[in-house]
């Protein structure tokens, strides 16, 4: 059987969560192996059940999804994270992304679009409409100029490039012939030098300044 991605619901309505789980379940290459009722639970069962891929909402009890984001993030838990909001909610969609998601959906979002949107995350792609890569770009340049790029080393920028056409760091040690740690610690490097939150903004600052792999 080819690999299958392991997906987490972490949604405060049963009604969603039972829909989200009833469609995926039909998919071959990816199963459900959990769900949530709020960021706090999430957070516990990413822990505990390590998926691939977590379905996150934004506004729920207890923890809502970008403070879960947040503490994903603080624990270095590798899962993925795609944001399930609704329309309405947009101006919430960005500071998920700062948060560390790879990108949202819809909650009206086609069944085999969403089926899509969770292979491509999990691919190690990066999902923005154009309105959000925008505002993330916007918000970005008046934080970090064209002026930081100088102070990165050539084989930084080689890794920037990479990061920008969403190559994991195990991707982007066997393009370079380098170590996974080496990846990581290039990566902490590139963040540090641009002050940028993540692998997200690290992407669009290398779209915004032309740095290509």
């Amino acid at each position: 059987m080819a690999d299958v991605i392991k997906v987490l619901l972490v949604d405060d309505h049963q009604v969603v969560r039972r829909g989200l789980r009833t469609f995926l379940e039909v998919q071959d290459d990816i199963e459900v192996v959990g769900e949530a009722a709020d960021g706090a639970e999430g957070v516990a069962r990413a822990e505990e059940l390590r998926p691939d891929v977590v379905l996150m909402d934004v506004k729920m009890p207890v923890m809502d999804g970008v403070e879960a984001l947040r503490r994903l993030r603080e624990l270095d838990n590798p899962a993925r994270v795609l944001i399930v909001t609704s329309f309405t909610e947009q101006r919430t969609v960005v500071p998920a992304l700062r948060a560390g998601a790879a990108g949202y959906v819809y909650k009206d979002v086609d069944p085999d679009a969403l089926a899509g949107a969770i292979r491509s995350v999990h691919a190690g792609h990066i999902l923005l409409q154009p309105e959000v890569a925008g505002a993330l770009l916007s918000q970005e340049e008046s934080n970090s100029g064209q002026s930081r790029g100088t102070s990165l080393t050539e084989r930084e920028r080689e890794v920037l490039g990479l990061i920008a056409d969403g190559r994991s760091n195990r991707e982007i040690a066997r393009a370079l012939v380098l170590s996974e740690k080496t990846v990581k610690t290039h990566v902490s490097n590139i963040l540090m030098k641009l002050d940028l939150a993540d692998r997200t903004q690290a992407a669009l600052w290398a779209v915004r300044h032309g740095v290509s792999g």
